[in-house]
């Protein structure tokens, strides 16, 4: 190995080690799961979602409506710590359509 890729290795080593030692992941951020049973259909905006919940960490679209996902997991190196995810499908007016909330809480 040349002397110029030694720092690098070590470096990446380094990183990796630290990982491993960390022992824990985020995807998504936290977020108030029990604000999620006041979402109503066809009334809560969109604007009050992201008010309550942040910027979501997903969009996109399901069968031409908005859609927002919300993720708040935790993995740790003894396994999934905490899983929240809110799906959020949107009315052409910008209103709730429908969501669903899957927890291991």
């Amino acid at each position: 190995m040349n002397k110029t890729k030694k720092p690098l290795y070590a470096a990446l080593a380094a990183c990796a080690v630290a990982a491993v030692l960390a022992g824990c992941v985020s995807i998504g951020h936290t977020f108030d799961t029990s604000k999620v049973s006041a979402i109503a259909l066809n009334k809560t905006t969109q604007a009050q979602i992201q008010q309550t919940f942040g910027t979501p960490t997903r969009t996109g679209t399901d069968d031409g409506s908005p859609t927002w996902t919300y993720l708040d997991y935790k993995i740790s190196v003894m396994g999934l710590q905490r899983a929240n995810d809110l799906y959020v499908k949107f009315n052409p007016d910008g209103t709730v359509k429908s969501y669903s909330f899957n927890t291991n809480q």
